[in-house]
């Protein structure tokens, strides 16, 4: 059976899953109360998931930026290009070391009943590895950008983009929970 398929309940015949939400515990617009161990499991999920897709980007930039190095025109790079080039170099290596490590911190204390530390921990690792990630996507820009654009333009428009990433990356998420927040609390009063 396929993800997509689901089997055929009876009618009146409830699930587990079904159970569950039409419980005394479920709160109101329909979600029912999350324990505690649901809610890491679910966390931890979500994190995983995040780690899939920001590891694939970061892990392809890095192999791209290696292979910059081994081309006949990284030697007629300035001083300059070639500092940046180090600083992108290392803030990817950075990168990809927060990004993973959460996997590593899962393997060493799986089954150690830590779930709740583990999780706390790769968040935070998360959040750090994609400040790491946009900026050596910002170095990276400011590299290629400086032999395409002429004058201080490369540096206008990596400054744009950077702006971008902050408002799509951390300004957003920040304002809709705060709004998110704002609501619980008039609600609940």
């Amino acid at each position: 059976m396929t993800m997509t398929e689901q089997p055929v309940e009876p009618e009146g015949k409830s699930t587990a899953c079904c159970a569950r939400h039409n419980s005394p515990n479920a709160r109101p617009g329909g979600d029912a109360a999350e324990t505690p161990h649901e809610r890491v499991n679910r966390r931890w999920n979500e994190i995983l998931q995040e780690t899939r897709v920001t590891q694939t980007g970061v892990q392809i930039l890095f192999g791209f930026l290696l292979s910059v190095a081994f081309t006949p025109l990284f030697r007629e790079l300035e001083a300059l290009d070639r500092g940046i080039y180090v600083a992108t170099v290392v803030l990817g290596a950075a990168a990809t070391g927060s990004l993973i490590a959460p996997v590593s911190i899962h393997r060493f204390l799986s089954g150690q009943r830590m779930k709740d530390e583990v999780v706390e921990t790769a968040g935070r690792l998360m959040m750090c590895g994609m400040v790491l990630l946009a900026l050596t996507i910002g170095c990276t820009l400011l590299l290629i950008l400086r032999f395409v654009v002429p004058g201080v333009l490369a540096e206008v428009l990596v400054g744009g983009v950077m702006l971008w990433f902050g408002l799509c990356w951390y300004v957003l998420p920040l304002h809709l929970r705060r709004r998110a927040g704002r609501r619980s609390r008039t609600r609940d009063a």
